[in-house]
């Protein structure tokens, strides 16, 4: 087998020495190619080709963001960032996934040499992962965007407005689990629904320090209120929470209501927060008030527990191969037999409203 090429884009010397040693000890990858800065970036993917790029966020002359931008427009490919963990590095970082990166690793504050050869498993890993990815260029303008078909992969879908849902039952809740890809898959679901809509909870893989500014974005973008979920608070319709990284989130039943369940422990499927946990917990609280949705990522985590959710009157979508980035957990998904449909990620809103309004409408019916 060929080995993954990958090019390390970072103004530090010490960083780029170091990436470049953690890649070059995996027998299926190496480094091509060290850059200080995009210009330099630049003339090696052109001249060398690689299948995967590593990019820092801050550097002298272009910064990573903008970099990205032109090279997601012009030659889009696997991109992984290596941010700060700071609030800045998170917004930033949030900002390089809107714009096609597939993931992101944390550079530690200190000690960043030790640092980074403590995290060289998760930074191989993810250019694995990056290497297999499929990656859809980034949606044109707003404008553009409102008059273009819906497409196959979601990539270019006619965002409609959603009317409000009604009297929709609040013992509904809808299950999001997501990794890689996920933020924007995540994205597309929630600025889609309605301000009524049912309590969303989601589980997406991803380090402390980030959901924070994550759930600050989505907030600004959609109709329903979007925030990091907060242990023993009431789960509400017309509210998305996301699960804290590196923390567990659950649901449970208090009374009459629902609430967040956020916990530190072993993690399940080698993921906290893990989606696994998630759903369980809607199989085993919601039951047939529940709708679960696996969109794009890596592995299997969930997959058992999303099968468990269909088992107790769940119903399950899972995100369709050609729109994922990584088709990972919702094949996982499928082939543990959780899903009722499997869908393109720019329907799946859509249709989860038609069936919000189907149950709806079959409990007036009934009343």
């Amino acid at each position: 087998m060929s080995k993954t090429r990958v090019v390390v884009v970072d103004d530090s010397a010490l960083v780029r020495s170091i990436l470049s040693e953690i890649i070059n000890r995996q027998s299926d990858m190496t480094c091509v190619g060290a850059a200080a800065d995009p210009f330099i970036a630049r003339e090696m993917i052109r001249n060398l080709n690689p299948d995967v790029i590593t990019l820092d966020v801050e550097m002298p002359r272009m910064d990573g963001i903008d970099f990205l931008s032109k090279l997601m427009r012009l030659r889009p490919m696997p991109v992984v960032m290596v941010s700060t963990l700071t609030e800045r590095g998170a917004d930033v970082t949030m900002r390089a996934l809107e714009l096609g990166a597939v993931d992101f690793v944390a550079k530690p504050k200190i000690g960043i040499a030790d640092g980074l050869k403590i995290l060289a498993e998760e930074i191989t890993d993810k250019v694995r992962i990056a290497s297999k990815a499929h990656i859809h260029r980034p949606p044109p303008s707003a404008a553009a965007t409102a008059a273009a078909p819906a497409t196959a992969n979601g990539s270019a879908a006619a965002v409609k407005p959603t009317a409000p849902l009604g009297r929709v039952s609040t013992e509904k809740i809808i299950f999001i689990g997501a990794s890689t890809g996920g933020t924007e898959a995540t994205k597309e679901v929630l600025v889609n629904l309605p301000p009524d809509s049912p309590a969303v909870v989601i589980t997406q893989h991803m380090p402390p320090g980030f959901t924070k500014s994550y759930a600050t974005r989505l907030d600004g973008l959609c109709k329903i209120r979007v925030k990091e979920a907060v242990d023993g608070e009431r789960v509400l319709p017309g509210h998305a929470y996301i699960a804290p990284g590196g923390l567990h989130l659950s649901v449970e039943r208090s009374g009459a209501n629902y609430v967040a369940r956020v916990r530190d422990g072993e993690p399940v499927n080698r993921h906290k927060p893990s989606v696994e946990v998630l759903f369980e917990s809607a199989a085993r609280v919601v039951g047939p008030n529940a709708f679960g949705i696996m969109l794009t990522g890596m592995g299997a985590d969930g997959a058992k527990a999303m099968r468990a959710m269909r088992d107790a009157g769940a119903f399950n979508i899972c995100q369709n191969e050609a729109s994922c980035v990584v088709f990972g957990m919702p094949r996982e998904a499928i082939n543990h037999g959780a899903a009722d449909e499997i869908l393109p990620l720019n329907q799946i809103a859509g249709h989860l409203i038609d069936k919000l309004r189907a149950a709806h409408g079959a409990t007036m019916h009934r009343v």
